[in-house]
This record gives structure tokens, sequence and C-alpha cells, in this order.
């Protein structure tokens, strides 16, 4: 299969590259940082020398460069099987409290995103009458916590796109899930005074995405909700 991961250098999203690349896949993968992409594309392509790797430099908070990143693959790979649009950005805060253009910078980056890019890669396996896009929201989809503001708007948001796309490719052919994390290690975690096992591991999640690709064609897993085992923070 070919599979497009957005943010997928660090955390949930590198995660989900390594799981699907050691079960054979192609992966064509986006992030900010240059050397980022650039050592992650090394990296990957001396693991698995066999596969199609594509790394791309983009912004995913602006529109012109997530439509660009689409076209690059879509001419390089023709098919795409699998999206899983990952990428996003947390900014702690209280509504009343927080900078200025907060809900904004959330709102590209963990919405937008998502929607400029599934609206480019959504039409071709529409047409093909196959196809699993994956939204990468949050357990804030679902409810409100302290100090995650706009946050916790912009994760609502993508829920709500991701039960909509639902809806509408559910004739077409095209599976759409939608992955509810809680606490996951990531970078955004360092330094924090936590014993490991108080959260989640990113491979958790990739797993999760892995298993609802291989069910079969008349099966779907709409919402994926993981959280630690001891509860949410």
């Amino acid at each position: 299969m070919n599979v497009i991961i957005t943010g997928a250098t660090k955390g949930i999203g590198r995660a989900i590259g390594d799981l699907l690349l050691s079960k054979g896949h192609n992966i064509a993968f986006c992030a900010r940082s240059k050397d980022d992409v650039d050592t992650l594309t090394k990296e990957w392509s001396e693991s698995y020398p066999n596969q199609e790797i594509m790394g791309v430099v983009c912004d995913m908070g602006v529109k012109e460069e997530v439509e660009s990143f689409a076209v690059s693959v879509m001419t390089q790979m023709k098919v795409i099987d699998v999206l899983v649009n990952n990428a996003g950005v947390f900014l702690p805060g209280e509504i009343l409290k927080e900078d200025a253009g907060a809900l904004e910078q959330m709102i590209n980056v963990n919405l937008y995103s998502a929607y400029h890019l599934t609206r480019k890669i959504g039409p071709l396996m529409a047409e093909r009458g196959s196809g699993h896009v994956f939204n990468m929201c949050s357990v804030a989809s679902i409810k409100a916590y302290p100090n995650g503001g706009s946050y916790s708007i912009s994760k609502f948001a993508l829920l709500g796109f991701s039960k909509v796309l639902r809806e509408e490719l559910k004739p077409k052919g095209v599976k759409v899930t939608s992955i509810l994390p809680g606490a996951t290690w990531s970078n955004s975690w360092s330094g924090v005074d936590l014993p490991r096992e108080r959260l989640m591991e990113a491979n958790d999640i990739a797993l999760s995405v892995a298993n609802a690709i291989e069910m079969s064609s008349s099966a779907v897993v709409e919402e994926i909700i993981v959280r630690p085992q001891l509860g949410d923070l």
C-alpha cells in the first residue's frame, strides 16, 4: 500500500511510519523542518531499501504548501491507499487568557491541513472505490479540560470534519477513522516528572491504525478512543 502521513518525523506520526514500513507499505510524509525530513528519509531508506520513501518539507498550516505536497505525492505515487492526517500543534491556555492568534494557528494546523489535503487526495480514492482516511483527533475532541483552550476547539472541529467525511465517503467505498488518543509520550511531554507507564507509548496508537487498515473491505472502525490505563491526566 501507498500511505501518506503528515507530521511524521516525531511522536505518533513517526511511530505509525515505523510500523507501516515494517509491514511492507510505502510512505510519503512531510514535516516543517528540512533537517528532520532529510534525516528521516535517509534513515528509512537505509532500513527499507526496497520500499518507496518520499519526504517533503511542508508547513501544514499553509494551504498552498499543503496542496503542493498533495500534488507532489500524487505525481510520484499515482495511487494513494491510506491518508493519515496526523499533523498538529498544541498551545496550552485558557480561551480568555491565551495569546491572540492561538485559535487561528491551531485551526490552520489541526483542522484546515486535514481539510485541504483530504480534498486533494479523497477524490482519487472515491473514484477508485477504495481507500482509508485517518484523522488524528484527541480525547480533547469529546471532553474539554483545564488549559485546553483553543486546542480543544480545534480538535472538536476535527472530529466533526471526520464524522461528516465518513458519511460522505461511505457510499464511495472509502473508509474514515477518527483516532482519539489520550496522553501519549512525545517531545511535548519531555521533562515531565511522571513515571513512563503513566502515559501511553506512541506505538500503541500506531498499532490501532495498523489494525484498522488490515480489516476486510466490509468493515470500518469509525472511532478509536485510546487512554492511559490509569485514565486521563
